[in-house]
């Protein structure tokens, strides 16, 4: 989308100045066509050079989009009236230059959801896909509710997995700094002073030294670890089987890897829950949440779910054969088809899983301090016994 400038003429011959997001002059001629406007002349308006038009529409901007919409659509405000009320009350720039063009997209004659798939990078598939079926049960008001604590939880979750990798990637850097620093100026001083006493070393005071040397000279290899966390992103973009084998890496990684699931299982229950429930189909819903767990491993599991419903097979029977859920999960799927009521299983799993992935979380967090701290110590315990081992055994020797 591009920002134009653009001057018009309107029905009765008042010309009108203003600022628009097209695609292009056509697409911004039709647009200004739909609001009774005929356009004049139009150029490209210059990005204006302040910090606030760089921000980006966050999911908390999302959250306060879903609630204003919510309370007014609820009390029988029109869509049109509820994004310029909106609109005027928020203060990203960026995210008000969306809600006029949508408000714009609307005044030509498309529908809320329409008008959102002009931003892609803005609401996702999840997002519109809810908003239309709002739209078509009538139900908007309800719809927008629902997806208000969704994001809030969403938010939620963000944050304490920002939290869970924060804490060790601190105390990590703060310990791989402290070994950088006993490596490389103080264990070459402390073993040059056993070295020159010209006593037989033991092993494990040789294999200080050799790590020692080894960091000494290629410590500059430290750096190229951003490099190549670049790289794999690049391929992983690049290479959709790349992507895959990072992804189930990523799945199986010790401590990190059984949390990270729950996360993106807990993601996909309540987003399928939200979807079936706002009206969306089964099949429907899981194509659109394979774009959504952020794993191809997961992705790929969701798509065979697909094909085998699409089969014949049940919900309850495909999840069970794409092996991705517990015995109690499947257990509960199984009883909300047979009661007619699987939007309420999957709430109820959805609720299971946000208690599993916190109570996760809270562990994980409660074992990356004194893991760390027994590395930490298991360090300082080598370098202490291969310095001082040698000096207590020639003390030993000059007192006999």
């Amino acid at each position: 989308m591009v920002i134009y400038k653009y001057r018009a003429v309107n029905a009765s011959g008042k010309v009108i100045q203003g600022r628009m997001d097209s695609v292009n002059e056509a697409d911004l001629e039709a647009r200004l066509s739909g609001m009774q406007l005929e356009l004049i002349s139009c150029s490209r308006a210059v990005a204006k050079k302040r910090w606030v038009l760089s921000r980006k529409v966050t999911i908390r901007d999302l959250i306060v989009f879903c609630f204003h919409m919510e309370q007014l659509t609820g009390a029988g405000v029109p869509v049109l009236e509820g994004l310029d009320d909106l609109r005027s009350s928020i203060d990203n720039e960026r995210f008000r230059e969306i809600l006029s063009a949508i408000i714009a997209s609307i005044e030509g004659g498309l529908t809320l959801s329409e008008a959102l798939t002009e931003f892609p990078s803005v609401f996702d598939e999840v997002f519109i896909s809810l908003i239309r079926a709002g739209e078509t049960s009538g139900d908007l008001s309800v719809v927008l509710k629902d997806m208000t604590e969704s994001l809030k939880w969403q938010d939620e979750l963000t944050e304490q997995t920002k939290k869970l990798m924060m804490y060790p990637l601190f105390v990590g850097g703060t310990v791989v700094c402290v070994i950088l620093f006993l490596m490389i100026y103080l264990v070459p001083q402390l073993v040059g002073f056993v070295s020159n006493m010209g006593e037989e070393l033991p092993m494990h005071t040789k294999a200080l030294i050799t790590v020692s040397d080894f960091t000494i000279e290629f410590w500059y290899l430290l750096f190229l670890l951003p490099v190549l966390f670049f790289l794999i992103r690049y391929l992983s973009k690049r290479s959709e089987k790349f992507r895959y084998g990072v992804d189930h890496i990523k799945l199986n990684l010790w401590l990190i890897g059984p949390v990270l699931r729950k996360v993106i299982l807990s993601r996909f229950t309540r987003y399928f829950a939200l979807l079936y429930s706002s009206g969306v189909s089964v099949l429907a819903s899981i194509r659109i949440c394979e774009g959504i767990v952020g794993n191809k491993v997961i992705a790929q599991a969701l798509s065979n779910i697909e094909k085998n419903i699409s089969n014949g097979k049940s919900l309850s029977e495909s999840i069970e054969i794409a092996g991705l859920f517990p015995p109690l999960v499947l257990r509960m799927v199984k009883v909300g088809e047979s009661t007619g009521e699987i939007d309420k299983a999957l709430v109820n799993v959805g609720y299971f899983y946000d208690r599993d992935v916190k109570g996760s979380i809270e562990r994980l967090q409660a074992m990356i301090g004194p893991l760390i701290t027994v590395i930490l110590a298991l360090v300082l315990g080598w370098v202490m016994i291969s310095v001082l081992g040698p000096i207590y055994d020639i003390i030993g020797n000059l007192s006999i």
